[in-house]
């Protein structure tokens, strides 16, 4: 990008699975492998995708209706069991390394807002080397899960940067609403947790097909 060319976006905030980390199917996997522990009638893979990127018990309690209230804690300890023993299997998507580089020598700020728990995603980060890559974060614990605006709201206060100025990048339908609800703009990715379908209705500035695609777009337009 010619040095010349403005800046459109101070602050690009990422979700983190299925966006950055290609974890989907083995949270899928652990979704159903919980649902079943528990006795409940296990979700399609289609339905345990669809909760992701929201809060774990919002999302647990979603793709597992027939479990009773009384057990979502019995849901939420078996699915972190099942979690733990996959989540050093899981990488970063090839490119996302040499995409957050390049943002961070364009001085962007870049966050990430995630239906992780804190403790979650300090892991990840941690097993990805990505400390201190991200000036800032928030997960689901600590704020409103999406589609609830909060975290983008919260980092945008953060950062001093208005939502015109902000760029939410996700793989899922919570992600581009969350971004609506705050004012902000949104670019969705096709290769994580969500079908496009539902994508256009919400607005983005585009939908992209892959990590490449994304960083060449985030070089003309961010």
């Amino acid at each position: 990008m010619p040095a010349s060319r403005p800046r459109q976006y101070d602050l690009i905030a990422f979700d983190w699975d299925g966006t950055l980390f290609d974890s989907t199917k083995i949270i899928v996997r652990c979704i159903q492998q919980a649902v079943a522990d528990v006795g409940g009638a296990v979700p399609s893979e289609r339905d345990a995708a669809y909760v992701i990127g929201m809060g774990l018990m919002e999302a647990l309690a979603h793709a597992a209706p027939d479990v009773p209230r009384e057990r979502y804690a019995e849901l939420g300890a078996n699915y972190r069991k099942h979690y733990l023993v996959h989540q050093d299997d899981i990488t970063l998507f090839d490119g996302v390394l040499p995409m957050l580089a390049e943002l961070r020598e364009r001085q962007h700020r870049l966050a990430v807002a995630t239906g992780k728990s804190r403790r979650g995603l300090d892991e990840a980060l941690r097993s990805a080397q990505l400390a201190g890559v991200f000036d800032g974060s928030r997960t689901a614990d600590e704020t409103a899960g999406k589609p609830d605006p909060c975290m983008l709201i919260e980092l945008m206060q953060e950062f001093g940067t208005e939502p015109e100025r902000t760029l939410m990048i996700g793989d899922t339908t919570h992600d581009l609403q969350m971004a609506l609800n705050a004012g902000c703009a949104s670019v969705g990715v096709s290769y994580g947790a969500h079908p496009t379908d539902d994508f256009e209705a919400l607005g983005p500035r585009a939908v992209v097909h892959s990590v490449r695609e994304l960083h060449e777009w985030l070089l003309h337009h961010a």
